[in-house]
């Protein structure tokens, strides 16, 4: 096998598989030994792909600089002006402006038959009451989430108890009409959901807890599956 067909088929393995993918398993894909899999990592990161992560913790293909940009069918320019359209509606000020910005910036590239569809989409998004204002910075919490950060906060429970927190910022999730932090919480040692409008005084710790956070949050998505998945299991026997 070439060098350049080497290549080529990590490319295409790293493409199709879910992130992030381990260096076992992609010597078990491409049929090559670890320490050629470590070597051809770093000739494609040479090459201007964008691939994160290391070994231990598996590689994402952030940026594939071998892809030309691809043209929307109208199913997926109905997709995109839906959910811009909906972060404009449930996200916080600055990435609902962003949304905004986004959309015009599709629909000043776009041909114009679909310039038109954009404008006339036939799906939309409309809320008559916005979920709860967050009382943090938000785009200061999802730079420290990009970043693999930990974090500090003030937080209110239900009930209007007090505690701080340091905490390991692994997504942002809109559920139940509220924006929520998942993270893993230092003072609990488990997976916790926040609430963002009961946080408040976000800070930055110094700690970072890179490169672990992908597979934090797969695991504490997979756990939110079984629970809901136990939940769904107990209503149907009592039924």
């Amino acid at each position: 096998m070439t060098r350049t067909h080497r290549l080529f088929q990590l490319m295409q393995t790293l493409r199709q598989l879910p992130a992030p993918v381990t260096a076992t398993t992609l010597v078990h894909e491409t049929g090559v030994s670890l320490r050629t899999v470590y070597r051809d990592i770093e000739a494609l990161r040479g090459l201007g792909a964008v691939i994160d992560g290391e070994a231990g913790f598996g590689y994402t293909l952030i940026e594939d600089a071998a892809l030309p940009p691809l043209a929307f069918s109208d199913d997926e320019l109905e997709a995109l002006v839906l959910g811009l359209r909906e972060v404009d509606v449930i996200g916080d000020p600055a990435l609902a402006a962003s949304a905004r910005t986004a959309l015009s910036k599709i629909k000043a590239r776009l041909p114009a038959r679909q310039t038109y569809r954009l404008q006339h989409a036939v799906l939309d998004a409309r809320r008559f009451t916005r979920p709860p204002e967050p009382a943090i910075d938000v785009k200061a919490l999802r730079a420290a989430t990009w970043d693999e950060a930990t974090i500090e906060f003030r937080y209110e429970d239900a009930n209007g108890a007090p505690s701080t927190r340091q905490a390991d910022p692994l997504s942002i999730v809109f559920m139940q009409n509220a924006h929520m932090l998942m993270a893993w919480c230092h003072l609990r040692q488990d997976f916790r959901a926040f609430r963002l409008d009961r946080m408040q005084e976000l800070a930055l710790t110094g700690a970072s807890f890179r490169p672990r956070r992908v597979p934090m949050l797969r695991d504490y998505l997979a756990r939110l599956r079984e629970e809901a998945q136990a939940r769904a299991k107990d209503r149907a026997s009592e039924a």
